[in-house]
């Protein structure tokens, strides 16, 4: 009896060593398998799937000491947001699917890259010195039917050396309906621009705050949208708009040139650009007067998204002196007539003014302006399709204006500007 039992083991213990064998030979494989995970960015969102196609049989049970990356780990993919940037050690835990009491190791390394953005400075611009800004601003509210947000946030290359933004914006709604967004672009170089962008931008919507001035206007657009008129006449309405726009550029540039007498600069010290957009809803549809000076641009979007308008003059040149400014009075020219835009449509989707914080990263050069792809692309930029994942939603609107402050802080390699972005949606 003794002689069949062990007969009987040693015929039943082969399959089981060779079967042992093969599990070992099989984790023995995984171990010494060279993965190198992509390296991840703080602050950024990482993906990485790990790759078990050659390793049927192993399944990764946890990766010890992922948790202090910030990151997790489900279905074979290592996934979420670093919070700083390290070298992180990690134990990839598995088992083999025929021995799952057996927990092994394996060893991988994880780099997480410094986020860009933390090697800038932030230091607080002077509160004492004169005509301080803050260093953020935003806006939400109607504008006509629409609605309109707002953002301006100063750039690195300002925050970086405590300097001030040089950006800044005003809405207004205005009498009979009437509203106007203005943004101005204050130059670097220019000791008191952003006084000249406030400035600006202040002055040319408190023009239009005038039943007067605004009647002005809209008798001849009724002349020139509302009535049979003929070409004489048409041509004479749309001047007369041009002049009574060009009265409120005027008078931007007397305010610069009174504020820079009385505080002792010359004009050229609050070199700012300027642009904005004057809008109404008549019966006939939206009229949009449009003015620009310098390089920021103003689009509008139709309501399908299947063309855009530039809506001003971009005085964009090859070299760094190639912009222009409200400041200079060679703009005061024949040629200020081209600079406004008379614009009637029965609908759109976006109106946008920018920056050119925001024009240069997004947009690199002025043909894009009026390509329909790039504004697709800018908006899903803006719905979160984006390194950051922030998102500005349109539809639930409560915190837009903070979103989209949020938003403007993205990261772009060179492009560390003042950014402001207005969007009537």
């Amino acid at each position: 009896m003794m002689g069949k039992f062990f007969r009987k083991s040693a015929g039943e213990s082969k399959p089981k060593f060779m079967e042992q064998a093969a599990v070992y030979k099989e984790k023995e494989e995984f171990k010494d398998a060279h993965w190198v995970l992509k390296n991840a960015g703080a602050k950024q969102f990482y993906e990485f799937q790990l790759d078990m196609d050659d390793f049927p049989n192993i399944e990764i049970q946890n990766i010890g000491g992922l948790e202090a990356t910030g990151l997790s780990f489900e279905n074979n993919k290592i996934s979420g947001t670093p919070v700083t940037n390290n070298m992180y050690h990690l134990d990839v835990q598995f088992y083999h699917i025929h021995d799952k009491k057996q927990i092994e190791t394996k060893k991988v390394q994880l780099f997480v890259n410094a986020d860009p953005k933390d090697l800038w400075k932030n230091i607080p611009s002077d509160r004492n010195a004169a005509f301080y800004k803050s260093e953020e601003d935003s806006f939400k509210g109607s504008f006509s039917d629409k609605k309109i947000v707002v953002a301006s946030k100063r750039g690195r290359s300002h925050a970086h050396e405590g300097k001030f933004r040089e950006d800044d914006f005003a809405v207004n709604n205005l009498p009979g309906d009437w509203n106007i967004v203005s943004v101005s672009d204050g130059a670097g170089s220019a000791a008191a621009a952003r006084e000249g962008s406030r400035l600006a931008t202040a002055t040319v919507n408190q023009f239009f705050n005038s039943q007067e001035i605004l009647n002005g206007i809209e008798s001849n657009i009724d002349r020139l949208y509302g009535t049979e008129v003929s070409i004489g006449e048409h041509s004479e309405a749309e001047q007369n708009i041009k002049n009574i726009l060009s009265e409120s550029v005027a008078e931007v540039y007397q305010a610069l040139e009174k504020t820079a007498s009385e505080n002792t600069l010359s004009v050229s010290d609050l070199h700012a650009t300027l642009i904005f957009t004057l809008l109404k809803k008549f019966s006939f549809g939206y009229v949009i007067l449009s003015f620009g000076v310098g390089d920021c641009p103003i689009n509008l979007i139709n309501p399908d998204f299947s063309e855009v308008k530039l809506l001003n003059q971009m005085d964009v040149g090859e070299f760094s002196g190639g912009t222009r400014f409200i400041t200079m009075k060679e703009i005061f020219n024949d040629q200020m007539d081209s600079r406004f835009r008379i614009t009637c449509v029965d609908d759109f989707s976006y109106l946008v003014l920018m920056t050119d914080g925001i024009y240069d990263p997004k947009f690199i050069t002025e043909n894009k302006l009026e390509d329909t792809e790039n504004w697709k692309l800018f908006f899903e930029d803006l719905a979160g399709n984006n390194d950051d994942r922030t998102k500005v939603d349109f539809i639930n609107d409560e915190k837009i204006h903070e979103e989209l402050l949020i938003w403007s802080d993205f990261w772009s390699r060179g492009n560390h500007d003042d950014r402001t972005l207005a969007i009537i949606y």
